[in-house]
C-alpha cells in the first residue's frame, strides 16, 4: 500500500475533544429535558390530578343536583341567593326583587354566578325559573310545561309565601355586614326566628356574638390594642415550653408534627374569643335574638327559668360589670357537677312536681319570675320545648310558631351517586370526565353520536404522528407544541408560518424528518 493511500494519522486529542463535546451536549439536552419535565406533566399525572380535583368537588358538593325542589313546595332547606341575577340595590329604599334558590339550582343553573349561601330557611320554595329571576337565567332542571322537555323553564309564578330579609343582599347581623367567608373571623349564630322583618322579627338572621351584647362585631380588636406589646418578649426567656411556643415567632419546628401543631395554635389564636357576658357554646342549643323577643314579649318571662339561660342584654346595665355573667355560668357549671350523682332522682322529682302542680288547664306563668327589663336575647337549652306552658292561653302563642312545639325537619337532597344514575349514566356534575363523556354519548342522538365517533377517530389518526415523535425522542409535550400543531390543523396562517420555521430550523440542524429526527432535535443547540 502506497503512502498516498495511507489513512491520515489519528489525533488522540481530537477524539477526546469529540467525546467531551458529545457528553456535554447530551448533558445539556438532558438538563433541558428535565426543565421541560418540571413544567409539564404526563397523561397519568393529569388524570390523577383531575381525579383528585373531582374528589374534592364531590366532597364540597356531595348532594345530587338533578332535581329542583320547587315541585316539593315549601321546605326548610338550604337556600342560596344569586347576586348576578338579583343584585342588591345601590341604596336602601330602591326597588329590589329578592329571590332564593335550592341547592341543586345553585349549582346547575347558577354555578358560574356570584352566589350567597344563606343556609337554612323555613317554609321556602325555590324561586329559580320564576318571575323573580330574569328569563335569561332559566331553570335547567324542571320540565317545561309548554315543550314537555327538561330545561328552559322561566317566568313561572313564584310562591307568594316566601319571606326575604337582608341576607338575600349578602348582609348579615344587625351590623349589616357583607359576609365574606374568606375574611370573616369567628363564629356567627343563627336565630331560631319568631317572625319576619315585616312583623318585627329578624327572619332567621345570623349574628356576631359581639353584636348580641352591644359590643360590635370586632370588639376583640380593641382588646388586642390594649395588650402590652412587650408581653411576648417577656415570655421568650422563660423555661415554660408552652408559653414559648405560643408567643415566640422565631422558634423553628423540629419536625412536621411540630409544624402542624404550630399551625393549629396559630389557627386557634386567629379565632376571636367570645365577648364578656356571652354564654359558652356548649351551654346552649340555640337562641332567639332581641328583635324576635321584642316582637313576642310573652316569651320574655322564660328568661333564666328551666330550659333557658339568663337574659343576654343588648346593652349592659351601667351598674353591672361584664364579669358577673361569667361567674354565674361558672357557679352553675359547678352546681351541675355536684348534682351529677343525683341527676336521675332530681329529674324524676321535677317531672312529678310539675305533674302535680300543673294540671291540663293550669298556667305556669304566675309561678315564673317577672320578665327582665330592657332588650335582650334569649338563649335556650336542648329541652326548652318541654318547658313551655301549654295552657289554652299560652298554646295559641306556641301554635303560631311551630318551631317552638317540635324540632323542624330539614330537607337534604339525596347524595350524589358518584358514578351511575338510575339511567345508567353519571349524574350531572358527578363522576369523572370519562364517565360524563360516556354518559353524554349514550344519551346523544344516534346520528350525532356516530358523527362524533367518526370525528374522534379522524382526530386520533392525525394526532398519532404528532405524539409519536415525542415518544421516540423522550421529549415532554409542551403547551406551545400542542397550540402550534392544532393551529396547523386548522390552517391558521400564523400556525402554518410557525410550523414552516420550525421545519426549516430542524433541517439546518441535520434533521431529515425520519423516525430518528426526534433524537437529533433533542441534542440540537450544542
Amino acid at each position: 500500500m502506497s503512502s498516498e493511500s495511507a489513512p491520515p494519522p489519528i489525533d488522540s486529542l481530537s477524539i477526546e475533544q469529540a467525546k467531551t463535546e458529545r457528553v456535554s451536549g447530551r448533558s445539556n439536552s438532558f438538563s433541558q429535558q428535565s426543565r421541560a419535565s418540571d413544567d409539564s406533566q404526563t397523561a397519568a399525572d393529569f388524570l390523577r390530578d383531575q381525579e383528585m380535583l373531582e374528589a374534592d368537588a364531590r366532597e364540597a358538593l356531595p348532594y345530587s343536583i338533578e332535581t329542583c325542589t320547587k315541585i316539593l313546595g315549601p321546605l326548610r332547606q338550604n337556600v342560596f341567593a344569586c347576586l348576578t341575577c338579583n343584585p342588591a340595590p345601590a341604596k336602601d329604599g330602591d326597588a329590589w326583587n329578592p329571590a332564593g334558590m335550592c341547592y341543586a339550582c345553585s349549582v346547575s343553573c347558577h354555578g358560574e354566578h356570584t352566589l350567597v349561601e344563606i343556609f337554612q330557611k323555613r317554609n321556602f320554595t325555590c324561586d329559580c325559573g320564576t318571575t323573580r329571576m330574569p328569563s335569561t337565567s332559566p331553570c335547567t332542571l324542571r320540565i317545561n310545561s309548554e315543550t314537555n322537555t327538561k330545561g328552559n323553564v322561566h317566568s313561572e309564578e313564584p310562591d307568594a309565601n316566601n319571606k326575604y330579609n337582608h341576607n338575600f343582599k349578602n348582609r348579615f347581623c344587625c351590623c349589616e355586614c357583607d359576609y365574606d367567608p374568606f375574611e370573616q373571623k369567628g363564629t356567627m349564630f343563627q336565630c331560631l326566628g319568631l317572625g319576619t322583618e315585616e312583623t318585627g322579627g329578624c327572619g332567621e338572621d345570623w349574628y356576631h356574638p359581639g353584636c348580641l351584647v352591644g359590643m360590635g362585631p370586632k370588639w376583640y380588636e380593641k382588646m388586642d390594642s390594649k395588650k402590652p406589646k412587650s408581653a411576648p418578649k417577656e415570655t421568650e426567656g422563660q423555661t415554660n415550653g408552652l408559653a414559648t411556643i405560643a408567643e415566640s415567632d422565631e422558634a423553628q419546628p423540629i419536625n412536621g408534627t411540630a409544624e402542624a401543631g404550630d399551625v393549629a395554635v396559630e389557627d386557634e389564636d386567629d379565632e376571636p374569643p367570645m365577648p364578656p357576658g356571652f354564654p359558652g357554646e356548649d351551654d346552649f342549643e340555640g337562641f332567639l335574638c332581641y328583635k324576635c323577643v321584642d316582637a313576642n314579649p310573652w316569651i320574655k318571662q322564660y328568661a333564666g327559668t328551666s330550659g333557658f339561660l339568663p337574659a343576654i342584654f343588648l346593652e349592659q346595665p351601667a351598674a353591672s360589670a361584664p364579669s358577673p355573667p361569667d361567674s354565674t355560668t361558672t357557679v352553675a357549671s359547678k352546681k351541675r357537677k355536684a348534682e351529677d350523682g343525683d341527676e336521675n332522682r332530681a329529674d324524676a322529682k321535677r317531672v312529678k312536681s310539675e305533674d302535680e302542680e300543673d294540671g291540663p288547664t293550669s298556667c305556669k306563668l304566675p309561678n315564673l319570675p317577672a320578665a327582665p327589663k330592657g332588650r335582650f336575647s334569649l338563649f335556650f337549652k336542648e329541652d326548652f320545648r318541654e318547658k313551655f306552658c301549654r295552657c289554652s292561653d299560652c298554646f295559641r302563642h306556641l301554635n303560631a310558631h311551630p318551631q317552638l312545639l317540635e324540632e323542624e325537619e330539614v330537607y337534604e337532597p339525596p347524595l350524589s351517586d358518584d358514578g351511575a344514575s338510575q339511567h345508567g349514566g353519571s349524574t350531572h356534575g358527578s363522576g369523572s370526565l370519562l364517565d360524563r363523556g360516556e354518559s353524554a354519548l349514550r344519551n346523544m342522538d344516534r346520528v350525532k353520536a356516530i358523527e362524533g365517533v367518526m370525528a374522534y377517530n379522524h382526530l386520533k389518526e392525525q394526532l398519532k404522528p404528532f405524539f409519536k415523535q415525542f415518544a421516540e425522542s423522550g421529549k415532554a409535550v409542551g403547551a406551545e407544541d400542542i397550540k402550534a400543531y392544532f393551529a396547523k390543523l386548522r390552517g391558521d396562517e400564523q400556525g402554518i408560518k410557525e410550523a414552516g420555521e420550525a421545519a426549516a430550523s430542524s433541517k439546518e440542524n441535520g434533521d431529515d424528518g425520519g423516525g430518528g429526527g426526534g433524537g437529533r432535535r433533542e441534542q440540537s443547540g450544542y
